[in-house]
């Protein structure tokens, strides 16, 4: 008896243990990546001979040509990708709440976040470029062309095309986040009382549910804004050249063959990080006005209308959104295949193999970097969670507002602020280029949406399932096996999909901890984005965007064919 106590509490000990060690797997790299960027912003850099402080790093930051124009537009092109986005993803919740389209739509979510940022951008680039699909499609019957025309719709200096790829991308994750919060409030009552008192469904929403559900959101729009503001794979592919946005800038610093360069370039990462700390404040400053504007139209009385506008404005962006994921999608696998395309066609004349025959050869080491990367860092990821989640169960621990900031911070930190000082505590360690090294850097990203995608469901398990199987004998680890994983293995295997789609996205982290020594689907497909061979770009970016879609579809598949096997055996 007392040996089988002592071994359940060193078991569950041991599952203590997890909570800190996630914490420290994810956190002290970026805390010790912080301290690396800003060392040598101020001339601390042994490995290059700078072991005095200096503020040479940011008088030459503050000298080079085009940087408030980069600033600017970093700042403009987040501020407006999130503006749009909350509003887009907001809106459509409060005009279609509680409808087949709202449940529709939910089922769409998984696919559209599958897809790869740089995939989902070189696609977009092929459909609203001026010999992209959208004109071909138009063209010659509605606008007369017959030459591709000269407009500037993609890397125009203003960042448009950025914004709306970012918008595209970015409100099926706020859809996400919001359906999630949604869960947590009783929306549904809350309507039902408003509907009773004669108010609209739009009015009744954003009255009574919206303040309910937006103090749940506030983390995940602070990391969509720090995320617009710093994007540099979808900047690389859509936003202006000359000059670019900041963090584009930054990295070609980086990139310098000059190492001089990297104190400079060090400086500019941490005005990156000052920059996406101040749009939050920003952001914030915004929360309180309109909040005291909100409270005086909530008590005004106003019942608002049927929303029938609402409704029908909200769907037409969300179809939108949904029909441009599509049709970039779509666009990279006709460009693969295509032999010959000329414009104004709307489909290739002749199809051909050829360019993925002539790709595969060299396809193959990326693909197989990306998906054995991804398979560890999700797998990783997967395993903490799981074991943070059970110890929350065991514990009966209530997650705390700091916990989820802590949860948040990997995607609040802007990737260029503290990836350059997580490179060099990984030269110092011996691992830099190694794919340890790559698939800690991604796991670094992986972890916090695998929490988030299974935190709810694992939470919301009724309780009394794990309480029957103990009072029947079974012991902790059994109910954890036997009961909570076969019941929750459905969003499990979500989160598992969400956590590999992540990792194949990774740009930056493959860049800085691979050392260009790993390359991924990832890093090729942008590396070819700047080239004129639309036919193996789109190789690429097919192949890139069908690993996550395969892993996703597996996830779905897997537990339908769990349970024939289970209504088999009995």
């Amino acid at each position: 008896m007392a040996s089988a106590a002592g071994r359940r509490r060193r078991r569950w000990s041991a599952l203590g243990l997890v909570p800190p060690l996630t914490l420290a797997l994810f956190l002290g790299p970026i805390a010790g990546g912080l301290i690396g960027t800003w060392a040598p912003a101020f001339g601390i850099l042994p490995a290059l001979g700078g072991t005095e402080p200096s503020l040479g790093p940011w008088r030459a930051l503050l000298e080079a040509p085009g940087l408030a124009a980069a600033v600017l537009l970093s700042a403009g092109t987040g501020l407006g990708a999130t503006l749009l986005s909350v509003g887009i993803a907001l809106w459509f919740c409060a005009a279609w709440h509680g409808t087949r389209v709202f449940s529709g739509l939910r089922r769409l979510l998984a696919p559209l976040l599958a897809l790869p940022h740089a995939a989902f951008a070189i696609g977009f680039a092929f459909l609203i470029a001026p010999s992209g699909w959208l004109a071909r499609l138009l063209s010659p019957w509605a606008t007369g062309w017959t030459w591709p025309p000269d407009l500037g719709t993609v890397n125009d200096p203003m960042g448009l095309a950025l914004v709306l790829g970012l918008v595209v991308k970015e409100v099926p994750f706020l859809l996400l986040m919001t359906f999630a919060a949604l869960n947590q409030v009783r929306a549904d009552r809350t309507l039902t009382v408003a509907r009773t008192m004669g108010y609209g469904p739009v009015t009744a929403w954003g009255k009574t549910v919206l303040p309910l559900v937006y103090p749940q959101l506030r983390l995940p729009v602070y990391a969509v804004l720090a995320f617009s503001a710093s994007v540099v794979d979808m900047a690389l592919i859509l936003g202006p050249g000359t000059p670019p946005t900041l963090a584009v800038l930054v990295l070609r610093w980086f990139s310098d063959p000059d190492l001089a360069m990297r104190y400079q370039a060090a400086a500019g990462a941490c005005l990156q990080l000052v920059l996406a700390g101040a749009l939050i404040a920003l952001w914030r400053l915004g929360e309180v006005i309109a909040g005291r504007i909100g409270r005086r139209w909530a008590v005004s009385g106003r019942r608002g209308g049927t929303g029938a506008v609402a409704r029908s404005v909200s769907a037409v962006l969300a179809a939108g959104i949904v029909l441009v994921a599509m049709g970039a999608s779509a666009g990279l696998g006709l460009w693969s295949v295509a032999e010959r395309w000329r414009f104004p066609d709307a489909l290739p004349a002749a199809w051909s193999w050829e360019t993925w025959t002539r790709a595969l050869p060299h396809l193959a080491g990326p693909a197989w970097t990306t998906l054995s990367a991804g398979v560890a860092s999700a797998g990783v990821a997967l395993v903490l969670v799981l074991g943070c989640l059970e110890n929350e169960q065991r514990a009966r621990l209530r997650p705390s507002a700091r916990g989820l900031w802590l949860l948040y911070l990997p995607l609040l930190v802007p990737q260029i602020g503290f990836l350059f000082g997580a490179q060099v505590l990984l030269v110092s360690a011996g691992l830099n280029g190694t794919w340890i090294a790559l698939v800690w850097s991604h796991l670094l990203f992986v972890l916090p949406y695998v929490f988030l995608a299974l935190a709810d469901p694992w939470r919301a398990l009724d309780e009394r399932y794990a309480r029957s199987a103990l009072c029947l004998g079974a012991t902790p680890w059994r109910v954890f096996w036997r009961v909570r994983l076969p019941l929750l293995l459905r969003p499990v295997l979500g989160a598992a999909a969400i956590g590999f789609s992540v990792s194949v996205a990774q740009y930056l982290p493959t860049q800085f901890a691979g050392a260009g020594r790993l390359p991924t689907l990832t890093t090729e497909a942008i590396g070819l984005a700047a080239g004129s061979d639309r036919r193996l770009i789109g190789v690429y970016g097919f192949a890139q965007a069908a690993l996550p879609l395969i892993v996703f579809a597996l996830a779905l598949a897997l537990p339908a064919a769990v349970d024939r096997v289970r209504r088999w055996r009995r």
